[in-house]
């Protein structure tokens, strides 16, 4: 092989140089490409570059002589029944994005003992001789709602931009444990992550901690029973792992169901006892132009929980994209 010159395509806007990489020639290890990168092989629009760079359209890659860069065989799909699984959770479609209502219990990608998840039934919706839908952010295991799962490399590229940038508004549901004071606010508490694996948790820690990780979060009290119970609307600032699971606990108010935060005060005797934390709305800028907002139906047990204290959802909106 010769070397060749290869343009960075209108899909492929903001991917860093070793996605690209990855996408059109998966055999070539990172290692591999941060030697090539160092030597100079690889080259961007003629310069030097990290493997970290960002990448924008009409932007000429040279690519010199490469190992064997067959492209492994996809794995095979999920069985039909996942398959169906994953189609049923499809809130909106288009040619560029996918929006999922994940059930609560799923995990969204793989780890120790996790044979099942949303990363892998994904397999389910590659096109014929096409990219594989990917995952743009994830949400956790216990955790139901809004999962935003890009078309190809490119989208997800955009769309990941957004993320960083600030542009997505995230809004979560929670059932929580009492009523917090004052009724609505931003929790600012650092939080830091203690242990290791499946044991570690995440705890509040003091600003200036040496492992401190700044962390935002907006609520806002929709309803309560008395001091027993409230349903509280929250907004991520940041996306710390648990960050809303801990900020919650923080303020005396565990959210129900939660089997990792919140000990024995945020299980209830005579309610499902499974976290009641909903990721409820997403809005964003489309890649394709205007902004797209989504919203999810709660699943089955928050609705159990809803219709016991009497809290009223209302209806669910249908997607809608703003030109």
């Amino acid at each position: 092989m010769s070397v060749q010159n290869r343009i960075v395509s209108e899909d492929e806007a903001d991917l860093r140089l070793d996605r690209w990489f990855r996408r059109h020639y998966p055999n070539l290890t990172q290692g591999g490409l941060q030697k090539l990168c160092r030597k100079g092989q690889v080259r961007v629009d003629g310069g030097r570059v990290q493997p970290n760079k960002r990448l924008y359209p009409g932007q000429s890659i040279r690519i010199p002589p490469l190992p064997d860069q067959s492209r492994p065989a996809p794995p095979p799909p999920p069985n039909p029944e996942l398959i169906q699984q994953m189609r049923d959770m499809i809130l909106y479609e288009d040619e560029q994005l996918i929006v999922l209502n994940k059930s609560s219990g799923l995990a969204t990608q793989g780890g120790p003992g996790i044979t099942v998840h949303v990363d892998m039934m994904l397999e389910g919706l590659r096109p014929e001789g096409g990219e594989k839908p990917r995952l743009v952010h994830r949400i956790d295991r216990d955790t139901s709602g809004l999962l935003l799962v890009a078309r190809t490399p490119g989208v997800a590229a955009k769309l990941a931009a957004a993320f960083r940038s600030r542009e997505v508004s995230k809004t979560y549901w929670a059932v929580v444990v009492g009523r917090p004071t004052p009724p609505e606010g931003v929790i600012d508490q650092p939080l830091a992550k203690v242990g290791a694996g499946g044991a570690s948790l995440i705890v509040p820690v003091e600003r200036g901690d040496e492992d401190a990780m700044s962390a935002k979060s907006a609520y806002e009290t929709l309803d309560a029973t008395g001091k027993r119970f409230s349903w509280l609307a929250l907004s991520p600032w940041t996306g710390r792992t648990h960050q809303l699971r801990v900020h919650t606990e923080s303020l005396g108010t565990p959210i129900l169901g939660d089997p990792r935060y919140g000990g024995a005060a945020a299980h209830v005797e005579g309610f499902p006892d499974r976290l009641h934390l909903h990721a409820r709305m997403l809005a964003f800028p489309h890649p394709a132009g205007g902004r797209l907002e989504v919203t999810a139906p709660l699943p089955p047990h928050m609705q159990e929980t809803f219709q016991m204290l009497g809290f009223i959802a209302g209806d669910t909106p249908k997607p809608r994209r703003s030109r």
